[in-house]
């Protein structure tokens, strides 16, 4: 049953993660993709979050896995962000594709750290 459960989870993360990436997209173009920064700083507040919540025994195992596995691992997309920037570099802007592979780690681990100790 938690494999459905994760299943669904997966299906509405991913398209969460087409909504905003297209609304985000739409109102500042196309110059970075911001769209998928911001899907990926969020989701990793959001494992943040989960972690904290897990590590902390609030958040049951079958809970975190429907959550972090499912919805966030769906949400998130690493390998959207890697086509991103060969897409930069394809178009002549290979300081916009750095840009987009270092700022998006950064904020990442830090947006991490603050949903961990947001609820730690």
């Amino acid at each position: 049953m938690i494999w459905v459960a994760i299943a669904l989870a997966g299906g509405l993360g991913a398209a969460c993660r087409f909504a905003l990436d297209h609304a985000v997209t739409t109102r500042l173009g196309a110059a970075l993709p911001w769209g998928t920064i911001l899907v990926n700083v969020s989701g990793s507040l959001g494992a943040g979050v989960v972690a904290g919540l897990a590590a902390s025994a609030v958040l049951p195992e079958p809970w975190r896995l429907v959550v972090a596995g499912g919805f966030l691992g769906a949400y998130t997309t690493f390998s959207t962000a890697m086509v991103d920037s060969l897409r930069l570099v394809e178009h002549g802007a290979p300081l916009r594709a750095v840009v987009n592979l270092l700022l998006p780690l950064v904020l990442a681990i830090l947006a991490a750290l603050a949903g961990w100790w947001l609820v730690a």
